[in-house]
């Protein structure tokens, strides 16, 4: 699916699309049930949950309402938002996992199916699990500890000095926080296919990616905004014709409280689950062919690939050939 050598971003990039292309039965089917699930559950909390509420409509038509109002509102949106959270969370866990098996192998030349890819994959899952609440978490402590000198300020009654120190602050947080990010971005495949846990998975991460943080930041961001574009191009269809059989019309984008009636929850829920199906693969699979490009980068890995992969004379033919350079 790649050529064993150091790997341009376009390779990397289409390689992801290739292997969703050429192993579309398995990894399809993971990606599919995965989305199917995640959103009957999204949908499920947000029509019978936050529809039947009067927070958030009371909300929206009172400029004024009360601290009843206000803690019934909050209490039904975190209620609401922590379980579709913790299911999305959980589903990333399950597709990451299943489908970095299936990468992994494609990389080889290999096959695998729904079966062998759960087998595989299930050992890591707690730990996965671990990795995705630990990463977030370590990143969003980055973001409170920057905005905190503002916040104390501001408390203290410097209203000059901490919106200063606010705004350096979260300017400083996010700086820090999108260094962690890209520091461990390569945690999740090192757990998965060096069956690592989840703090050597980190330090194994952060080994990977010194030296190269610029460029695994490139190919992040490249693939994120990739996957946006196509999630946008397939959700926006579906989130207007759910506005339309609705009634509801361009409320449903602007306001909160609309777009919460079953036509519309269920038009949005089929995008969603048709975006996140073809999102999914890419995300899980630029994130595992940067980390085995770091290591055929680092470490040779490409030697290792093609003896796996049955090709003869592959060492001699890179001995002759001249170093690449980063």
């Amino acid at each position: 699916m790649i050529p064993l050598r150091p790997l341009g971003v376009g390779e990397i990039l289409d390689g992801a699309v290739t292997t969703m292309r050429a192993h579309w039965r398995t990894v399809l089917s993971i990606s599919l049930v995965v989305a199917v699930v995640v959103q009957l559950v999204g949908t499920l909390v947000t029509g019978f949950w936050l529809r039947d509420a009067t927070d958030l409509t009371a909300l929206s038509k009172n400029p004024e309402p009360s601290p009843e109002q206000l803690m019934d509102a909050m209490s039904s949106a975190l209620s609401s938002s922590g379980v579709a959270v913790l299911v999305d969370t959980l589903g990333t866990v399950i597709a990451t996992a299943m489908l970095m098996i299936v990468v992994s192998r494609a990389v080889l030349g290999r096959t695998v199916d729904v079966g062998e890819a759960w087998r595989d994959s299930r050992p890591q899952l707690l730990r996965l699990l671990g990795l995705l609440v630990l990463v977030p978490l370590l990143v969003s402590l980055t973001l409170v500890a920057g905005a905190a000198p503002g916040l104390v300020a501001l408390a203290a009654g410097l209203e000059a000095l901490g919106v200063v120190l606010m705004v350096l602050g979260l300017v400083g947080g996010l700086v820090g926080a999108i260094w962690l990010w890209v520091r461990f971005s390569l945690a999740a495949p090192a757990l998965m296919l060096e069956k690592q846990g989840v703090l050597t998975a980190m330090r194994r991460s952060a080994k990977l990616v010194r030296g190269s943080w610029w460029r695994v930041f490139g190919v992040q961001i490249l693939a994120a905004i990739l996957v946006f574009i196509v999630a946008s191009i397939i959700q926006m269809p579906a989130t207007l014709v759910g506005a339309l059989v609705s009634g509801e019309g361009i409320s449903t984008l602007t306001d909160p409280a609309a777009g919460t009636s079953w036509p519309s929850l269920v038009s949005t829920g089929i995008g969603a689950v048709i975006a996140s199906t073809i999102t999914f693969p890419i995300r899980a699979g630029v994130t595992a062919l940067i980390y085995l490009d770091q290591r055929i980068r680092s470490e040779a890995l490409d030697l290792e690939l093609a003896r796996a992969a049955g090709i003869s004379g592959y060492g001699e033919q890179q001995a002759d050939r001249p170093a690449a350079g980063g």
